[in-house]
């Protein structure tokens, strides 16, 4: 008989054995089918035989047991039998749901999976633009890369840059590579002097030059009905960002700061479905606003909130000085890396251009500390009815594992985790649970958010729509009001 330290290493490398069985499983629906496939909203793609193990662990925030690779390996085995189109899978959905039910295995897939059994995959996908390559630049960059697959769906064509130096393109080529926040890409980059163009993953980005963005004649690269983002922030309004529409080749402007006057601001999951296809130039909204509108959304419908205030505890920006100088902003000119800074914030007025009937309900400050990246918001709300800590807790961790809002909320509870925990997120925003406070109709609620990756990865997702390449969900999961 094992002993039990050789038992558990047995079991642990049998883990890893079934893992290792499962890549090639996972890459071949993407590469052949434009088949995602996740647990619990945790995307398998590219992972190691660790980081699969790491995401069965995940779901014992389900049912406070650890998902078992045999209950989804036989789910991807049978997948690979099956005539789908581009999709996004969740097995660990798809397992739970299994084990719950009495069908065989082939005939519940077929019931599950009925809307992309045999609706194939789009034939082109959709040429993107990146105007301006900064922090949300190069990371959007990354994630659209990262999703690259077939080439069927987001392509990344373009970036549009003023020329810094001789070296420019190395240079951007290396911000690609090496990020002292989000570590090395995932992947190779290789840069094409004559060609002005940088390589990554099979990807191959034209880098343009220009000062005007109604003078780049993207056409002449080939480059037709592309989505421009624009991450500059130097046009914030209708008019500025019009200029993209002038260039031929361009189809669409999408904006990552929030938009002015009556400009949408798009929170995906929220209100995207209110794009239509006459809606030319839209927003992103800001990050902040994505991080708390989905939770006050949901609060909102459970429980009403009739005001609050919304502090945002906001990692600094590239807009603050690394040192004592002038700034035309108040309190910005001091340094970043030394200063807790109180500033402004119109994320607390933005919800309501996403949320209509939070008109007028919200206030807001923001206090910019020296951290790189990861903020926080603290919702201090007044509520219509009573709730508890433990109730609206549940209420939230149910909404972030299988409500519709699962890629905009998550939630946790760990008395150990700090911001450093949540780079990289994809989610908007982390409920941090064991922080919450409710006290009748008084509650306050503590949101974590990578405002650089976490906001991003809401800003593609608003791309692929626009694109019209976003993969359906399945199996469909509820809405808020159902849980």
């Amino acid at each position: 008989m094992m002993e039990k330290s050789e038992q558990t290493q047995h079991e642990w490398l049998e883990k890893v054995g079934i893992a290792e069985r499962m890549i090639p499983l996972i890459g071949n629906l993407y590469r052949t089918r434009n088949v995602v496939t996740s647990i619990y909203g945790h995307r398998l793609i590219n992972l190691s035989a660790i980081d699969i193990i790491k995401a069965h662990r995940f779901a014992r925030r389900i049912n406070d047991v650890e998902l078992s690779l045999d209950a989804t390996l036989p789910i991807l085995e049978r997948l690979q039998e099956f005539d789908l189109g581009t999709a996004s899978i969740d097995l660990g959905e798809l397992a739970t749901r299994f084990a719950a039910q009495g069908e065989d295995l082939d005939t519940f897939l077929a019931n599950q999976l009925l809307e992309v059994i045999g609706t194939g995959s789009p034939d082109s996908g959709a040429d993107v633009v990146l105007y301006g390559f900064g922090r949300i630049g190069r990371l959007l960059a990354r994630i659209i890369i990262s999703h690259a697959g077939t080439g069927r769906g987001l392509r990344l064509r373009a970036i549009v840059v003023r020329k810094g130096s001789d070296n420019d393109l190395e240079k951007r080529a290396s911000l690609l590579r090496r990020d002292s926040v989000h570590g090395a890409f995932a992947g190779s980059i290789s840069v094409d002097q004559a060609a002005s163009t940088i390589q990554a993953n099979g990807t191959v980005i034209q880098v343009i030059y220009s000062n005007d963005p109604a003078t780049v004649d993207y056409e002449s690269y080939g480059i037709r009905d592309a989505i421009v983002v624009d991450n500059t922030g130097r046009w914030r309004d209708a008019d500025g960002l019009a200029q993209h529409l002038q260039s031929p080749g361009v189809r669409r402007v999408l904006l990552t700061a929030p938009g002015k006057g009556q400009l949408k601001n798009i929170v995906y999951g929220i209100n995207n479905a209110g794009i239509t296809d006459d809606d030319r130039i839209l927003s992103a909204a800001s990050c902040t606003t994505n991080a708390i509108t989905p939770v006050l959304k949901v609060i909102d419908e459970r429980y009403g909130v009739v005001h609050g205030h919304v502090e945002t505890v906001h990692s600094f920006t590239n807009d603050q000085n690394l040192i004592d100088n002038f700034h035309k902003g108040d309190r910005r000119g001091r340094a970043a890396g030394l200063n807790m800074v109180i500033t402004e914030t119109g994320a607390a007025k933005a919800v309501a251009k996403a949320l209509p009937h939070f008109e007028g309900k919200l206030t807001g400050n923001a206090i910019r500390v020296p951290t790189p990246d990861v903020s926080m918001a603290v919702l201090n709300l007044t509520l219509e009815r009573p709730t508890t800590r433990g109730e609206v807790n549940d209420f939230l961790r149910q909404v972030s594992l299988s409500s519709v809002l699962r890629q905009q909320i998550d939630y946790i509870e760990s008395s150990e985790v700090v911001s450093t925990d949540f780079v990289g997120t994809t989610r908007a925003g982390i409920v941090d649970g064991l922080a919450t406070i409710a006290e009748g109709k008084n509650l306050v609620l503590y949101v974590w958010y990578d405002n650089e990756f976490g906001y991003s990865t809401q800003v593609v997702r608003i791309i692929e729509q626009l694109g019209g390449v976003q993969p359906p969900i399945v199996p469909h999961r509820r809405e808020v009001s159902q849980l």
